[in-house]
């Protein structure tokens, strides 16, 4: 008698199991990732302007203004350096001055922070979904929904 031989190999059923899994996986893993990616970015916004305010803080100390020649717009200290997804402004009234981050590159584009000489914080604009329903107290949105 001849012996039948058993085919060896996965079954269409099994594969199609796996894809759906892979596919679940991916749709919850994909959009995970890029809003990590895009909040990650949002870092050199904030710091970019953190640091801006410690030097406009040092300039004020040393001339009792926020006015100056040679710095970013018409405030006294110059523009972060090094940045690549946020462009930086700045405006002074003497005693005052408001510096705003605006995102201009990678996932960032749409966002745009301000911080003024009182150490005030705010998020003026947001890419759709970032920002929560309303804004509990000024701050920097880090993550969506949340500041």
């Amino acid at each position: 008698m001849k012996s039948m031989k058993r085919a060896s190999g996965f079954t269409l059923v099994e594969l199609l199991i796996v894809v759906a899994i892979v596919g679940v996986l991916a749709a919850i893993a994909v959009p995970m990732y890029i809003d990590h990616i895009t909040r990650s970015q949002l870092v050199e916004g904030h710091t970019g302007l953190s640091d801006f305010r410690v030097r406009m803080e040092q300039f004020f100390q040393d001339n009792r203004t926020y006015d100056g020649v040679g710095g970013l717009g018409n405030c006294g200290a110059a523009a972060p350096t090094g940045a690549t997804n946020f462009g930086y402004a700045c405006v002074s009234g003497g005693q005052t001055y408001v510096a705003t981050a605006n995102g201009a590159a990678g996932r960032v584009v749409g966002f745009a922070f301000t911080v003024n000489e009182t150490n005030l914080r705010q998020t003026t604009a947001t890419a759709a979904g970032w920002a929560p329903g309303v804004m509990p107290a000024p701050c920097w949105v880090t993550r969506k929904g949340s500041c």
